[in-house]
């Protein structure tokens, strides 16, 4: 799968998307890495899950998940993550 980098998210110093819109990833200002669901409007996503950029960087999650296919619903690609994501 391959994201689409979407600009003007407010808080997010970088925001991706799937091709789909189904997941995305994003960054925020605070050094945060977000794995992200769509919410009840094209504008609004919801947070499934953050951890500090340091324990796994957004490069390495998009990486990884560029040898997957894109999944039907963002929460599919909970299992995948690595423990540093945790916690």
């Amino acid at each position: 799968m391959y994201f689409v980098n979407m600009g003007g998210m407010s808080g997010y110093v970088l925001f991706s998307t799937t091709p789909h819109g189904r997941a995305a990833v994003g960054v925020t200002d605070t050094g945060t890495v977000r794995l992200l669901a769509p919410g009840s409007s094209a504008s609004d996503w919801r947070v499934l899950r953050e951890w500090p950029i340091k324990a796994y960087s957004h490069t390495e999650l998009l990486t990884r998940l560029g040898t997957e296919d894109e999944p039907e619903r963002a929460e599919d690609l909970l299992a995948g993550l690595p423990p540093e994501t945790v916690g």
